[in-house]
C-alpha cells in the first residue's frame, strides 16, 4: 500500500514537471480555492448551528425569567395573605374572647383573595381547628399533626414552608369535591386568655394558578417547561399524569443538580437543551426542555443554500484562476534573476513562490532565507522570554520596603508596650515569610510551602489590622505536594485585604482553598469585601491597575497572570470573579505537577 502510494506521488510530481507554469498555477490556485470554500462552508454551517442554538438558549432564558417573575409574584401574594392573616388579624385577637372578630376578619380576607385561595385555617399545637374558611369542620379520620405542612411549621418555626402539590382533604365537604393545592404553613403565636400559645397557620393556594402560569409557555415545537422543588420532586409537568402512571419519564432528579443556566444533556437517547432557573424564596426550580431535533430542523435549507453558494464560488474561482494564470505565467519566468539579487543580500527584491520548474532555484533560496530568519526570530523570542522571566521573578521575589517598615514598626510598638507574645509571633511569622520568599533561589515550591507563606503573611497583617478580618486556609491533602510558582497567592490575599477589607464597615473574611479537578490544580482566594463590576475585575488582569502601591509587595494581578503563563502556558492563569457588594473570588489555575 505504501509502495503504491509512493509510486502515485512520484507520478504526480513527474506529471507536474512536464506541465507548463500556467497549468501548475491554475490547478494549484483552484485546489486551494476549492479547499478554502469548502472550509468556509463548513465553518458557516457550524456557526449557523451555534448561533441558532445560542438564540434558542437566550429565548428560553428570557421565557424562564418571565415565568419566574410570574411565579414570584404569585407566591409573594400568598405570603402577603399569610402575613396579613397573622400580623393584622391573629396578633390582635384573643381566641377565647374575640373568636367572632377572628372569624369575620378571616372570612373577609378569604373573600378578597378567593381566586387564589382554597382555604385558610388556624390550628393549635394539638391539631385542633381554631378557625377556618370556607370550611371549618375537620374530618374525624384526619390528624393535622401528622401532615407534612404541620410538621415542617413546628420544626422550623422561623420560616414559611411551601409544600409540593397535593389534594387537600382536611375538612368535610358536602359535595365531596377536593382541590389540588400547594400549602403555605408557618408557626404562629396565639393569644388565649391573655397567655401566649403556639399554633400553625395554613394557607392553601389553588394549584391551578401555578399550572396556568407554567402551561402557557411556548418553548418551540416540542419544547416544554416543568417545575420541581429543591429535591427534584415534580411540582408541575405538562404530562404529569403520564409520569405518575410510569408511562413517561423525566430527568428531574438530574435537573435538580444543575446550576442556573443552559445545559446540554442526553436523556433516553435524545439530545436536549435544558435551561434551569431557581425561584427565589422557595428553592423551586423552573426547567425548560427543548429537543435538539427542534433546533436542527432548519439545517437542511441552510445546507442546500451553502452547497449552491460553494458550487457557484468554485465555478467563479476556476474562471478567475484561468485568467490570472495566463497573466502570471510569463512574468514569473523573469523571477529567477531576482534570486541572484536576493542571494547578494537585496532583501527588497520582489519574490513569488510556486512549484514549477522555472522557479525551483528561487524556492530553494527563499526556503534557506526563511530558515535563517526563523532561527534568528526564535533566538530573539527565546532571549526576550528569558529576560521577561527574569524580570518577573525579580519582581515576584521582592518585598516592598513599606510593608517591611510597617511590620518592624508594629514589632517595636509591641515590645515598647510589653506585648512580647504578639511581638514574638510577628517576628516568627516575618522570619518564615523571608525564608519561603528566598527558598534557596528556587522559583518552584510546593503548595504546602506557598500556603505556609500566605499563613505567615496573614498572621502579620491580622495583627497589624487589629483583627479587623478573619481567615481560614484549607487544602486537599493531595494538593500539598503539588508544585507551584512561589509567591503567587500572596498578591491575591494582599489585593483582598487592601481593596476588599480596608473600607468595609464590618469584619472581613478571607477564605483560601486549594483543590484538584482531574489533572488541574486550583487555588481560590475568596473575600466578602465590597466587590466590583465584572468589567472592572477583568481589567485588573489586563492593566496595571491591580497593583497595591506603597503597602505590600506592589505586585499586580496582571503580573501574577503573566508569570503563570510564562511558566505553564496560555491554558493556565488567573481568573477574577466579582459582583458589587458580593465579594471577590480570585482563582489560580495550574497543572498538577
Amino acid at each position: 500500500m505504501l509502495r503504491r502510494l509512493r509510486y502515485l506521488t512520484q507520478k504526480i510530481k513527474h506529471a507536474f514537471k512536464k506541465r507548463s507554469l500556467q497549468f501548475t498555477i491554475s490547478i494549484t490556485f483552484t485546489l486551494v480555492a476549492v479547499t478554502g470554500m469548502i472550509l468556509v462552508a463548513v465553518i458557516l454551517s457550524a456557526r449557523f448551528v451555534n448561533s441558532n442554538e445560542q438564540m434558542i438558549s437566550d429565548d428560553n432564558r428570557r421565557m424562564l425569567n418571565q415565568v419566574n417573575l410570574n411565579l414570584d409574584n404569585y407566591l409573594h401574594n400568598m405570603m402577603r395573605v399569610s402575613d396579613s392573616m397573622y400580623y393584622r388579624v391573629i396578633k390582635n385577637v384573643d381566641i377565647d374572647t374575640d373568636m367572632e372578630s377572628l372569624t369575620k376578619d378571616m372570612g373577609l380576607l378569604y373573600e378578597t383573595n378567593r381566586d387564589l385561595l382554597v382555604s385558610v385555617a388556624v390550628f393549635t399545637d394539638n391539631g385542633e381547628v381554631v378557625a377556618a374558611e370556607p370550611l371549618s369542620q375537620l374530618k374525624a379520620t384526619v390528624d393535622p399533626k401528622s401532615q407534612s405542612w404541620f410538621v415542617d411549621a413546628n420544626e422550623r418555626i422561623e420560616n414559611l414552608h411551601f409544600s409540593t402539590p397535593h389534594v387537600q382533604n382536611l375538612f368535610i365537604n358536602s359535595d365531596n369535591r377536593y382541590n389540588w393545592v400547594v400549602s403555605l404553613s408557618r408557626s404562629i403565636e396565639l393569644t388565649r386568655s391573655g397567655s401566649i400559645v403556639h399554633g400553625v397557620l395554613l394557607v392553601d393556594m389553588n394549584f391551578s394558578g401555578i399550572e396556568q402560569i407554567c402551561k402557557n409557555v411556548d418553548l418551540g415545537e416540542s419544547g416544554y417547561l416543568y417545575l420541581i422543588d429543591s429535591n427534584g420532586e415534580i411540582i408541575y409537568h405538562p404530562r404529569q399524569q403520564l409520569i405518575y402512571s410510569d408511562l413517561l419519564h423525566e430527568n428531574n432528579r438530574q435537573a435538580a443538580e444543575y446550576e442556573d443556566g443552559t445545559h446540554t444533556e442526553t436523556f433516553e437517547g435524545q439530545q436536549r437543551l435544558v435551561t434551569v432557573k431557581t425561584v427565589g424564596y422557595t428553592g423551586w426550580r423552573i426547567v425548560g426542555v427543548v429537543p435538539m431535533s427542534d433546533i436542527t430542523n432548519d439545517y437542511s435549507q441552510f445546507q442546500m443554500f451553502s452547497m449552491f453558494f460553494v458550487c457557484f464560488a468554485i465555478f467563479l474561482l476556476i474562471s478567475v484562476n484561468m485568467f490570472l494564470s495566463q497573466r502570471i505565467a510569463n512574468p514569473i519566468k523573469s523571477l529567477e534573476s531576482s534570486v541572484k539579487e536576493l542571494e547578494k543580500g537585496n532583501l527588497g527584491a520582489h519574490i513569488s513562490i510556486k512549484g514549477s520548474y522555472e522557479i525551483q532555484h528561487l524556492g530553494k533560496a527563499i526556503r534557506s532565507m526563511a530558515e535563517q530568519m526563523r532561527k534568528l526570530m526564535d533566538d530573539v523570542v527565546a532571549e526576550q522570554e528569558s529576560k521577561r522571566k527574569s524580570e518577573m521573578d525579580a519582581l515576584q521575589s521582592q518585598i516592598n520596603p513599606h510593608f517591611l517598615y510597617n511590620t518592624l514598626d508594629s514589632i517595636v510598638w509591641m515590645v515598647e508596650n510589653e506585648r512580647y507574645e504578639g511581638a514574638i509571633q510577628m517576628v516568627t511569622a516575618l522570619a518564615k515569610l523571608f525564608r519561603i520568599s528566598l527558598s534557596k533561589g528556587k522559583n518552584i515550591i510546593t503548595v504546602a510551602d506557598e500556603l505556609e507563606h500566605v499563613r505567615n503573611y496573614l498572621t502579620i497583617q491580622k495583627i497589624r489590622y487589629k483583627n479587623k478580618f478573619s481567615y481560614d486556609i484549607t487544602a486537599e491533602p493531595e494538593t500539598l505536594s503539588c508544585q507551584t510558582i512561589k509567591l503567587i497567592v500572596q498578591p491575591l490575599v494582599e489585593n483582598a485585604i487592601y481593596h476588599g477589607m480596608e473600607f468595609m464597615d464590618g469584619d472581613g473574611e478571607i477564605h483560601i482553598r486549594a483543590y484538584r479537578k482531574g489533572k488541574d490544580l486550583y487555588i481560590d482566594v475568596v473575600d466578602n469585601g465590597l466587590g466590583m463590576p465584572q468589567e472592572q475585575a477583568d481589567a485588573l488582569l489586563t492593566e496595571d491597575t491591580g497593583k497595591v502601591r506603597g503597602k505590600g509587595s506592589g505586585i499586580g494581578l496582571k503580573n501574577v497572570q503573566e508569570r503563570i503563563q510564562l511558566y505553564f502556558g496560555a491554558d493556565y492563569g488567573l481568573s477574577l470573579y466579582s459582583e458589587p457588594d458580593e465579594g471577590t473570588t480570585a482563582r489560580i489555575h495550574l497543572p498538577v505537577t
